[in-house]
C-alpha cells in the first residue's frame, strides 16, 4: 500500500498547515478565500476520517519518531483503535463544519476580517489531530497547548465585545490550570517510570510498561483527572463553558463542543485505561459521581436560559456527564474482573462521544443558521421561524430528538447501553455501590426526561407561534452550504441511531485493547437488525423496526386526513376564548422553565422581582407590569466569586509595592542584598 492509516492522518495535518500559508495570498478576495480554505479544510478532515476508519476496523497500530522535539526528546505518534476512533470523530464533525462554513464565514465579509478565523480554524483542527495522535507527555502538552491557544482566539474573534474578552479569558485561565496539573500527572508517571533518573519515562510506552505503586498511581490519576475535567467542563469546573461557547463563531461552537471536549474524555481513557491500566474500585465511583451530578446540573442549568447558544453549552455539560457516567461505569466493572459487562460500559460511552458530537454539532449549526437569519440569541425575541427557515426548523428538530435520547435518534442507543450497564449492575459485591447505582439509574432517567422538556422548549419557543421581537428583520432560509452541513449531521444522527449493531462491530477492537473484551458478539446475535448487548434474553431493540413503524405511523395518519376533501379544517389557535392571540400571550422560555425553577430553585442563586409601575388610578389595575428575573450558577459564587475577589485583594496589596520612585526600588534591592548575605552560605 502507498499510504498507511499514519500516513494520512499526518497529510491531513499537512493540508491544515498549509492553508494557514495559503490564506495570506488570498487576503485580496475574502471569498475565494472561505471557497478554498474551507474546501481544503473539508478534504483533510476526510482524510483523517479514513486513516481513524481504518485503523478501528483493522485494530492495527501504528508509530511512528518524529525528530522534531528537544534534543534527546523526539516526538512519538501512535495510532491505535481509541486514537483512530476519536480521529474518527473529530474529523468527521470538522468536515461537516468545514462544509457549513462555507457559507457561514460569508456572513463575516466585509463586516470584520475573515483571514484570522480562516488560519485559527485551521490551527484548532491540527492541534486536535495532534492531541489524539500524540504519544509522549511532551509532544501531547504541545498539541493541548496548541488546540488551547488557537481555540482563544477563536473565542476572541469578534474582539470589540467586551464579553468575548471576559469569556476568553476566562477559558484560557481554567484551561491552563487543567495544563498545569495535566503536566505535573505525566511528570508523576514519567518519573516512577526511570526511578527519577532520567528523561526516558516521558513516552507513553515507558508509562504503560512500569506498575505504579497505588498512592502514586491515584496521585496521577486524579491530576490529570483534575485537568482534563477542567477542559471537559465537567461541574465545578464547568463556568468557562457556557461563557465561551456561545459568544465563538457558530461553526467554532460546533467544534469546541462538539469535539474539543472529547479530547479531554480521549485523555482520561488514556490515562486511566491504557497507561496505569490497574486502579482500585473507588476511582470509578469518583468518576462515576461526578458524571452524575453534571449529567443533573447540566441538564437543570439549560432549562433555565433563555439564550439558545448558552443553553446548547449547559447541554454539553450534562452530555459530558453521561459520557463520564459509562467511563466510570466500566472502571468499577474493570477494577472487579468483570470484563464484558466493562466492555459494555465502556462501549455506552464511547458511543456516546460519537452521538453527541453528531447532535450537538448539528444543534450548534442550527443555532448559528438561526443567528445568521435573526441576528439574534434571544429566545424571547424569536418565534414562528419554522414558517420563514423550513428546512433549519426540520433539521434542527431531528438534533432535539437526538440529544433527548428519543428513537429512532442515535442518543436513544448510547443512554440506553448505559441503563443496561447500570441493570447489570447487582452482581457488584461492594454494599456502597449496590446503593449508589440505582440512585444512579434514577438520576439518568430523570436526566434524560428533563433534557426532553428543555428541547421542547426550545424548539417550541425558536420556530413554533408567533415572533416575539419588538423588530421584525428580513427573515430567509440560509444558504446550501450551511444546510448541507446540517443535512449531513442529521443523516449521521439517523445512521447511528438506527444501525448500531454495525457501529458497535466496528469499533470492537477498543473495548478489546483496553479491557479485555467486547460485546459486538453478543449485539450482533441476531444480525445487523437487532441490538443484543450481553445477552439476547435480556434486552434487544431494532431501531430500523422502530423507524419503519414511525414511518409508517405518519403515513397512515396523513393518507387518513387526505383521503377526503375537506377532511381538514383550519382555524385559529385555541385561545381561551379571547379571538385576538397576540404575541405578548404566548408562552416563552422564561414561562416554559418556571415549574422546574420552582422545584429546584435551591440549586440556583435566584432573583425574582416585579414592579407595578407606573400605577393607574386603581391599584389593582397597574398601567405596566416589569417583571425581573435572574439566575445564577450558585458554584460561581462559592467558589469562583471567592478566588477572584481574593486575587484582586492579593493584586492590589502587592500593586503598593511600586511607588514609581527610584529610591524605593534601591530600597528594595538594598534590602534584598542583605537577605542574601544573611541567609544564603
Amino acid at each position: 500500500m502507498i499510504f498507511s492509516p499514519l500516513d494520512l492522518a499526518s497529510l491531513s495535518i499537512l493540508l491544515f498547515l498549509l492553508q494557514v500559508l495559503l490564506a495570506p495570498f488570498f487576503k485580496k478576495n475574502e471569498r475565494f478565500m472561505v471557497n478554498v480554505c474551507f474546501s481544503l479544510a473539508a478534504a483533510a478532515s476526510l482524510l483523517a476520517v479514513a486513516a481513524g476508519i481504518w485503523t478501528v476496523e483493522n485494530g492495527t497500530t501504528e508509530k511512528a519518531i518524529l525528530a522534531l522535539g528537544l534534543p534527546d526528546l523526539p516526538f512519538h505518534l501512535r495510532l491505535d483503535s481509541l486514537s483512530g476512533f476519536f480521529l474518527t470523530t473529530i474529523g468527521l464533525l470538522a468536515f461537516y463544519v468545514s462544509v457549513y462554513s462555507i457559507g457561514y464565514v460569508r456572513g463575516f465579509i466585509g463586516q470584520r476580517p475573515v483571514m484570522r478565523l480562516v488560519i485559527f480554524y485551521s490551527f484548532f483542527i491540527a492541534g486536535m489531530f495532534m492531541v489524539v495522535l500524540a504519544d509522549d507527555a511532551l509532544f501531547f502538552l504541545i498539541s493541548w497547548e496548541f488546540m488551547a491557544a488557537a481555540s482563544y482566539f477563536l473565542v476572541m474573534y469578534e474582539d470589540e465585545k467586551a464579553e468575548n474578552k471576559r469569556a476568553a479569558f476566562l477559558y484560557l485561565v481554567i484551561a491552563h490550570i487543567g495544563a498545569v496539573a495535566i503536566l505535573l500527572s505525566f511528570g508523576v508517571m514519567a518519573g516512577l517510570a526511570t526511578g527519577f533518573k532520567d528523561f526516558s519515562g516521558y513516552t507513553f510506552d515507558a508509562m504503560r510498561a512500569s506498575h505504579f505503586p497505588v498512592e502514586w498511581a491515584t496521585a496521577a490519576f486524579f491530576l490529570s483527572f483534575f485537568g482534563f475535567a477542567a477542559k471537559a467542563g465537567i461541574i465545578p469546573l464547568h463556568v468557562w463553558l457556557p461563557e465561551a461557547h456561545p459568544v465563538a463563531p457558530s461553526n467554532i461552537s460546533a467544534l469546541m463542543s462538539g469535539v474539543m471536549l472529547k479530547t479531554a474524555i480521549y485523555g482520561i481513557i488514556r490515562v486511566t485505561l491504557d497507561i496505569i491500566k490497574v486502579f482500585p474500585w473507588w476511582w470509578g465511583a469518583v468518576v462515576l459521581v461526578f458524571g452524575l451530578v453534571s449529567a443533573v446540573m447540566g441538564v437543570l442549568y439549560a432549562l433555565m436560559q433563555h439564550d439558545l447558544k448558552r443553553l446548547l453549552a449547559y447541554h454539553s455539560v450534562e452530555n459530558i456527564g453521561i459520557i463520564l457516567i459509562g467511563i466510570g461505569l466500566c472502571m468499577v466493572f474493570t477494577s472487579f474482573q468483570m470484563p464484558l459487562i466493562a466492555a459494555l460500559a465502556l462501549t455506552a460511552g464511547v458511543y456516546h462521544t460519537m452521538n453527541h458530537a453528531m447532535f450537538k454539532g448539528l444543534l450548534f449549526m442550527g443555532a448559528g443558521a438561526v443567528l445568521h437569519a435573526t441576528h439574534e440569541r434571544n429566545m424571547e425575541e424569536m418565534g414562528g421561524l419554522i414558517h420563514k427557515m423550513p428546512w433549519t426548523a426540520v433539521l434542527f428538530l431531528i438534533g432535539c430528538v437526538s440529544i433527548s435520547a428519543l428513537p429512532p435518534f442515535n442518543g436513544f442507543v448510547s443512554e440506553w447501553l448505559t441503563f443496561q450497564a447500570f441493570l447489570l449492575s447487582p452482581s457488584l459485591p461492594a454494599p456502597i455501590l449496590k446503593l449508589l447505582m440505582p440512585i444512579g439509574a434514577a438520576i439518568l432517567a430523570l436526566t434524560g426526561a428533563l433534557a426532553a422538556a428543555c428541547f421542547v422548549k426550545a424548539f417550541g419557543v425558536t420556530f413554533l407561534g408567533r415572533w416575539r421581537g419588538q423588530h421584525k428583520p428580513k427573515i430567509q432560509e440560509v444558504n446550501w452550504p450551511m444546510r448541507i452541513g446540517m443535512m449531513l449531521a442529521a443523516a449521521t444522527c439517523l445512521l447511528l441511531g438506527i444501525l448500531p449493531t454495525l457501529f458497535i462491530g466496528w469499533m470492537d477492537t477498543i473495548p478489546v485493547q483496553l479491557v479485555g473484551s467486547t460485546i459486538s458478539e453478543s449485539a450482533g446475535t441476531y444480525g445487523w437488525l437487532w441490538l443484543t448487548p450481553v445477552a439476547p434474553e435480556r434486552a434487544s431493540y431494532s431501531g430500523v423496526i422502530v423507524f419503519l413503524g414511525i414511518l409508517a405511523v405518519v403515513a397512515v395518519a396523513y393518507i387518513m386526513l387526505h383521503v377526503k376533501p375537506g377532511a381538514i379544517r383550519r382555524g385559529n389557535a385555541w385561545d381561551c376564548g379571547f379571538e385576538k392571540l397576540t404575541e405578548r400571550m404566548q408562552y416563552n422560555a422564561t414561562s416554559f422553565s418556571m415549574p422546574i425553577r420552582r422545584i429546584f430553585g435551591y440549586l440556583f442563586d435566584i432573583k425574582e422581582q416585579v414592579d407595578l409601575s407606573p400605577q393607574s388610578a386603581h391599584s389593582a389595575f397597574p398601567k405596566r407590569l416589569n417583571y425581573y428575573l435572574r439566575v445564577r450558577d450558585r458554584v460561581w459564587g462559592w467558589l469562583y466569586k471567592p478566588i477572584a475577589e481574593a486575587s484582586f485583594w492579593l493584586s492590589r496589596k502587592v500593586g503598593m509595592l511600586q511607588q514609581g520612585r527610584i529610591q524605593t526600588y534601591l530600597i528594595y534591592s538594598f534590602i534584598t542584598i542583605i537577605l542574601l548575605l544573611v541567609f544564603v552560605k
